[in-house]
């Protein structure tokens, strides 16, 4: 069994791990934010884990109107620019928690005036101690290049920043609930996803609102496990320019959680059928998932399911899923 598979099964004892172990961090966090609630809230990521800080930015402009935004770490670490930043929070995303860059947006924007908190998997590393609170993800060592259990709880560690920031009993409860639902979605089968995927040269992958960053860690496995061509969309800008390129049997896979956005994501999944496309829907009475107690946590078990039919694709293809060709574990950007 590979290293991916195997460590995806490990996402929900790292989920409620996190939760667990960082209970009484988090009620700090949720304290200090509704205190002195920011005028902003900054993140700095890279590649999965700018997927969970986009995951985290439709949760808090969702449930909190303060506006969120990724930063790009170039801005300070080759620009030099000076970040005005006062009273905002920081949030620092990362495995490693040492890419020189990321680091150098942290330090930046702490220096004008943000709280800063770093979630990361290495609780000794540069991000975590110079952050003004660390979130350590207790997720344990992952093997394999392709990231699935620390991802998850990236995701589940942004719900539980919002979810104590607000005092979300529905969102506090969801979560509780989330490792037994996130050990439930291991067991579902997507027969259907991996039947789609596996003779495809190309496709998109769509969703909207919280799970657009589920569709573009979907689409960014596809292409480091399995070397397909995949691009994220949304539902709605799907239907400008890319709409062109659907056509006849064209693969689409698109994510539909049962929240606000579902009736429109249904529309736009209509129209893209009647273009020809294969479009094969993960909710919204496509393939199956498990529903979360908090509409806004869908997506969360969606990729979890979609992180074990990812690696069957891999397999069937012929590929190791822990090994691409030119990618590495690590990697340090300045």
């Amino acid at each position: 069994m590979s290293h991916m598979k195997t460590e995806a099964l490990e996402a929900p004892d790292a989920a409620a791990r996190f939760l667990s172990l960082n209970a009484n961090i988090l009620a700090e966090i949720g304290r200090q934010l509704a205190q002195r609630p920011p005028p902003a809230v900054l993140t700095s990521a890279r590649g999965s884990s700018d997927h969970a800080a986009g995951y985290f930015k439709y949760l808090v402009e969702i449930t909190t109107g303060v506006p969120c935004a990724s930063i790009g770490a170039s801005v300070v670490s080759v620009y030099g620019a000076k970040l005005r930043a006062n009273d905002c929070l920081a949030v620092t995303i990362s495995q490693s928690g040492k890419s020189p860059d990321i680091v150098a947006l942290q330090e930046a924007a702490k220096v004008a005036g943000a709280f800063s908190v770093a979630i990361v998997n290495t609780e000794n590393s540069p991000a975590a101690l110079s952050a003004d609170i660390c979130l350590p993800l207790h997720a344990g060592p992952e093997k394999s290049v392709a990231a699935t259990k620390s991802f998850i709880t990236s995701l589940v560690a942004g719900a539980a920043i919002v979810a104590a920031w607000m005092q979300d009993k529905q969102m506090m409860e969801g979560l509780a609930r989330l490792p037994e639902q996130l050990s439930a979605a291991t067991r579902l089968p997507w027969p259907d996803f991996v039947e789609h995927v596996v003779s495809a040269d190309s496709l998109y992958v769509v969703g909207r609102g919280p799970s657009l960053p589920i569709a573009a860690e979907t689409a960014l496995k596809l292409k480091e496990t399995c070397a397909i061509h995949a691009e994220a969309y949304s539902t709605a800008e799907v239907m400008h320019g890319p709409l062109e390129l659907l056509g006849l049997d064209f693969p689409v896979l698109a994510f539909a959680q049962n929240d606000a956005a579902r009736v429109g994501t249904q529309a736009a999944i209509a129209k893209m059928r009647h273009t020809g496309a294969r479009v094969v829907s993960i909710g919204g009475g496509g393939l199956l998932h498990v529903e979360a107690l908090h509409p806004l946590l869908h997506p969360i078990l969606m990729i979890q399911t979609a992180y074990l039919a990812i690696e069957q694709v891999a397999q069937q293809l012929g590929r190791n899923p822990d090994q691409p060709h030119n990618l590495k574990k690590v990697t340090e950007t300045v």
